[in-house]
């Protein structure tokens, strides 16, 4: 007796509640108010791809919240469903809250009638009731809950106040668990007679692991021929039965046993919204149909998109610039000070490092965090205030004539911040095919990680008017490659026909300071962790291997040429860079690079810049720190105003645009190649995506310097 009431809701404190609902739901929203999980949040299916979980106490209550991915169904007939059906058939959900789009309450509560068959208890959410309230859209709160068995609460899940009321409901609920009741949707005499069979027969097969789910639940699925249930090993003996009920009802019924309940389910729908909800306004085109005639227009859609991305890197540059100048300046104070009270007889070696190898590798890494924040400032608006999707919509068409779904646009947009998880988000592509040829073109979108190095060469090397057109025309080319080449294996190793993809578009919404806070910083943050380990580590050992062997003996004396030059200036410079040349190509870099330059060279580059893109293999970032290590020395020009005037003494702007196109196309960073290897469950198919990468930036590259060179374009230095 003292067990029951201590294992009571209660007096219990401890709780597992699980988030369910459709994609762009605002459940995301709402997960993060109640944990103050700072999880990407993105008006469009896909971005939600794991089951997620945070923790937060409410009255002395323990809350472990799962935030499921959004689905229209339990169905399992893609990654996101196979994934809730995974979760929400374990034992220890203690409650399950469907979070509702209020404004499209019929389509959304598809989800609520299967949830309701696994006889968790429940709570539905009403969510973005302001919105439907702007809509003119009036509830019958209590006809509803009679109608699901389940309470329900209207939230704004957004803002404080509009959690709060859920908060104060899930404290009440979490008390009463045992009282829940959840209406058992009858299917009509003969189906209901038939899952009663079916059900039966699971009863007997007694599967431990899954007592605490309704066997009524199981023997729908199984009727309905579901993927996820009918791979459970424990159900094949039921599968006579199954077989048998299915003839049956066909034979009856001349319709298909999957079909027959999705219709009984929408017409039980229809019913409760007819019955329960009613509007106060007569149907109107809302502003974002209006919208909507123009951004989606078939003419101008595809212009505006061009137009919008134009837009998004003329503000990063215009607003990063100033805060850039700033870093630039600390980080050379820094090295100078620490430089000025650290004396040249102690500790040379380990001195030289912090200043010119870990001050000038990082922090002219760091310098670019500005262009991160702002880059992703502006994609976060684009996201949450809807457009997004609107942009994939736009691009469904143009995409199909590649070999691609419209759905393939999601995981390339999300390329632009970062290629692993951007991968990862193609779970939710259905074709096979279509995942694979994603996962192997979305390299060639230009990640964050690239963004460093065409921050740092754009400003050096081109006009500030043509700064944006040049940021956006590099994002244009790997995009359009990415698409010929999804075209090329659409057509020969991927063969196949297209899909049906259908896009939800989401009304427009007006992003929350808050959310585009917590976006633009938890990319920051990933940057800056991202420089203060692998860029650190890695700009330690370039250090070293540019520091190693020293070089003793060298072809000239010019220790005795510089004194003998005296107060000539220029020629003390010409003979202490000769002299700094000889000691980088005596290093191990500068052999490695030496032995690789004939390669390299009719790319246009030089020993220096091959050493820099091998070490960039550990992290994109990491180029801008070689080149600043690189040229932190030995240098005499006290007018030089830091890396970028470095970079123009020594090469053309020709050479600079072929270093953004290599570092474009080129290998990807080894955390990319792992998840490659991962998702696709190949090392082959990871190396045979490196080196066709690989021969793919070198021969575009080849033909752009070749090209440039013979025409006499972009081959005069500006330093």
């Amino acid at each position: 007796m003292a067990e029951n009431i201590l294992t009571s809701p209660a007096y219990r404190s401890k709780f597992r509640v699980a988030l369910a609902g459709n994609p762009n739901c605002g459940k995301t929203c709402i997960f993060n108010s109640l944990t103050g999980a700072r999880q990407h949040v993105g008006n469009y299916p896909g971005v939600t791809v794991e089951s997620k979980s945070g923790s937060f106490t409410l009255n002395d209550m323990e809350i472990e919240l799962i935030d499921l991915p959004g689905v229209y169904s339990l169905s399992s007939s893609s990654p996101e469903e196979a994934v809730v059906f995974r979760e929400l058939t374990k034992a220890g959900i203690d409650l399950v809250i469907n979070v509702i789009d209020s404004t499209i309450p019929q389509r959304s509560l598809y989800l609520t009638t299967q949830l309701a068959e696994l006889h968790i208890p429940m709570m539905l959410a009403f969510n973005m009731s302001d919105d439907a309230r702007k809509k003119g859209l009036q509830f019958d709160i209590k006809k509803l809950e009679t109608y699901f068995g389940s309470p329900i609460v209207q939230t704004v899940g957004n803002t404080v106040s509009g959690v709060k009321v859920l908060k104060d409901k899930l404290a009440e609920e979490l008390k009463h668990l045992d009282d829940h009741g959840v209406p058992m949707l009858s299917y009509g005499a003969d189906f209901d007679e038939a899952i009663n069979a079916v059900a039966s027969r699971i009863d007997e097969l007694d599967v431990a692991r899954f007592r605490h789910i309704p066997a009524r639940f199981f023997a729908i699925k199984l009727l309905e021929k579901d993927t996820c249930v009918m791979q459970i090993d424990e159900f094949k003996p039921a599968w006579s039965e199954v077989d048998e009920q299915i003839l049956h009802l066909r034979e009856k019924h001349a319709i298909e046993a999957d079909t027959f309940m999705a219709d009984r389910r929408y017409a039980m729908l229809a019913g409760a919204c007819r019955d329960a909800i009613s509007s106060t306004q007569e149907k109107r085109r809302e502003i974002s149909d209006r919208i909507d005639l123009v951004m989606t227009n078939k003419f101008l859609g595809f212009p505006l998109f061009l137009a919008i991305m134009y837009v998004t890197f003329w503000f990063t540059f215009t607003c990063a610039d100033p805060l850039m100048g700033y870093i630039e300046e600390f980080f050379g104070w820094l090295g100078e000070s620490v430089g000025s009270v650290w004396g040249e007889e102690t500790l040379p070696f380990i001195r030289s490092m912090v200043i010119d190898g870990i001050i000038s590798g990082v922090g002219g890494v760091i310098v670019f965090l500005p262009n991160i924040l702002f880059l992703f400032f502006a994609i976060a608006i684009l996201e949450e205030s809807g457009y997004m999707s609107r942009a994939a919509f736009v691009m469904d068409g143009v995409m199909r004539r590649f070999g691609l779904q419209g759905k393939s646009f999601v995981p390339l947009v999300l390329g632009f911040g970062c290629t692993v998880p951007a991968i990862m988000a193609t779970r939710t592509i259905e074709s096979e095919r279509d995942r694979k040829i994603t996962i192997l073109v979305l390299p060639l979108m230009s990640c964050g990680a690239r963004l460093p190095i065409y921050a740092l060469i754009i400003p050096a090397f081109f006009a500030a008017k043509y700064q944006a057109f040049t940021m956006w025309l590099i994002y244009l080319i790997g995009v359009l490659i990415a698409l010929i080449g999804a075209r090329l294996m659409k057509s020969t190793l991927f063969k196949g026909d297209g899909e049906v993809y259908l896009m939800e578009l989401p009304p427009y919404r007006m992003p929350t300071f808050k959310s585009l806070m917590f976006h633009m910083w938890d990319r920051g943050r990933m940057y800056l962790q991202k420089a203060g380990t692998i860029i650190l580590g890695t700009s330690i050992l370039l250090f070293i291997c540019n520091t190693y062997p020293e070089k003793q003996n060298f072809s000239r004396d010019y220790d005795t040429m510089i004194e003998t030059a005296g107060e000539d200036a220029e020629a003390v410079t010409a003979l202490e860079n000769e002299k700094q040349a000889e000691v980088m190509e005596y290093t191990i870099s500068g052999r490695v690079g030496k032995t690789l330059e004939p390669l390299f060279k009719p790319i246009g580059f030089d020993w220096k810049i091959t050493t820099a893109t091998i070490g960039a293999l550990a992290a994109k970032e990491v180029f801008v720190a070689q080149m600043g290590i690189l040229y932190s020395e030995g240098e005499a020009d006290e007018e030089s105003d830091g890396l970028r005037a470095k970079l123009r003494q020594n090469y053309s702007p020709l050479q600079a645009f072929c270093i953004m196109l290599f570092c474009l196309l080129s290998i990807p960073c080894l955390a990319t190649l792992a998840i490659i290897r991962r998702e696709l469950n190949s090392w082959k198919m990871a190396f045979v995506e490196a080196g066709g990468l690989f021969a793919l930036a070198y021969i575009v590259t080849f033909v752009v310097y070749q090209l440039g060179t013979l025409l006499n374009i972009g081959t005069r230095m500006l330093g």
